[in-house]
């Protein structure tokens, strides 16, 4: 096979065809869930360009293995992901050599590669981890100044805690939806400006949050802390998320315990988790932190943010077009994963395999990296123009959010692929 390489290695290549512009070459190897009709069982798979490379089946062959027993013929990353960092790393090296163009192990085993390579517009991808629960955090110093800014006083945007840590809440796992899975509008309480008593029907102020979450792999027991130099040892990958939010039934409910129904009802991911390794060459500095954060957030020096270009494209319903209406960088949050995991689990609160870690809404400093709706119309006072001529202020029936991801390397891309959703019409309630 040759010598032994990183498999960030920019050099690296596959005897797999992939784009350029690809979103999977070799240097990324994301792993995910898929299944296909004339085998729906659910099993883990590997992105490499416009394929997905079956772990079952090279797992039952010998060729990869993750421990003592099967990881991979099975209907999420779980398993996989509770045997470590070091397998983690392990398997992923073996991947790439199993893929680079100068070993023949499966690139001449005709027989053997096409089953264990299956062009990816075949299968049906899913949700990649059972979620047992699910934290959003609110990190992006330019959203929440928006926020603040649009609905408090300008002067005094960000509320006292938000430099002094990471603000978050607990929120619905079970609504947690893959790439594809429509999304319907949701009903619940709004109390219009001026309006002496609160009224129930659908949100009118439907919107989107592009975000990306983190998955952990390797949980901490109950009341055990894990320290922020330790944090990203925890971290299996991150996806990309889109939070759903119903604006004006938020504003009325969220005082004083913040988001429920308003963000209950669905928060899409993409299907393909992009693992901290591959994305390690793209480290860049984050946001200056001032004031200081207290002893155990202050990381121990080096790079904590990451250089993930995002954009945000929506397709207006009945139009054939998609409009980019934001692009952003993930490197604009305040707040680091590591910091985030780290206050979440200094009360001693224990996590598990699978549990996922959104961002909170990501915005830049530019008008045009607004990352939701709220932010890009101001609330609606000034409607965006689509391509084609649609108009909106929010979300209508029929619209479809489509949300990308990558980092640039030399050469390559280390994407994340999409994650998309449309939205379904309310259904009545009594």
């Amino acid at each position: 096979m040759g010598t032994v390489m990183n498999p960030n290695d920019p050099g690296l290549r596959s005897f797999v065809d992939v784009a350029a512009d690809s979103h999977f070459p070799i240097q990324n190897l994301p792993f995910g869930v898929f299944s296909m009709e004339a085998e729906p069982r659910p099993r883990v798979g590997v992105a490499i360009g416009e394929w997905v490379l079956d772990l079952a089946v090279l797992e039952r062959e010998g060729l990869l293995t993750a421990g003592d027993s099967p990881v991979f013929d099975g209907r999420s990353l779980n398993r996989f992901m509770t045997r470590g960092r070091e397998v983690w790393r392990r398997v992923r090296a073996d991947v790439s050599g199993l893929l680079r163009h100068d070993n023949p192990r499966l690139r001449d085993d005709r027989a053997l590669r096409e089953r264990a390579l299956v062009p990816v517009a075949g299968v049906r991808l899913h949700l990649p981890v059972e979620i047992g629960g699910y934290t959003d955090f609110y990190s992006s110093r330019e959203h929440a100044t928006n926020v603040g800014s649009m609905f408090r006083d300008p002067a005094n945007a960000l509320l006292p805690n938000w430099l002094h840590l990471p603000v978050g809440y607990n929120g619905r796992a079970s609504s947690v939806v893959v790439s594809g899975t429509p999304i319907r509008r949701p009903n619940g309480q709004t109390k219009p400006p001026g309006a002496e008593l609160p009224a129930f029907g659908p949100s009118r102020k439907l919107d989107f949050e592009l975000e990306t979450a983190f998955i952990i792999g390797e949980g901490n027991p109950l009341g055990e802390p894990i320290p922020v130099g330790d944090a990203e040892r925890h971290i299996f990958g991150m996806v990309l998320m889109n939070d759903w939010s119903a604006r004006d039934i938020q504003q009325w409910e969220y005082v004083p315990l913040g988001p429920f129904n308003a963000k209950s009802f669905g928060t899409s991911i993409s299907p393909w988790v992009v693992t901290l390794d591959a994305l390690e060459p793209f480290r860049v500095a984050g946001p200056a932190q001032e004031p200081e954060p207290l002893p155990y957030l202050r990381h121990g020096g080096g790079a904590a943010a990451l250089d993930i270009r995002l954009e945000v494209g929506l397709r207006p319903a009945g139009g054939d077009g998609v409009t980019v209406v934001c692009r952003t960088n993930f490197r604009h949050l305040y707040w680091s994963m590591a910091q985030q995991l780290a206050h979440h689990t200094v009360s001693g609160c224990d996590t598990q395999a699978g549990d996922l870690m959104g961002s909170g809404t990501i915005s830049g400093h530019e008008a045009d990296s607004f990352g939701s709706l709220l932010e890009l119309t101001w609330n609606g006072r000034d409607p965006l123009v689509l391509a084609g001529g649609a108009r909106r202020t929010f979300l209508e029936d029929g619209d479809e959010v489509i949300m990308t991801g990558w980092c640039q390397g030399i050469g390559y891309r280390v994407g994340f692929g999409e994650v998309a959703g449309r939205v379904l019409p309310t259904l009545e309630v009594g």
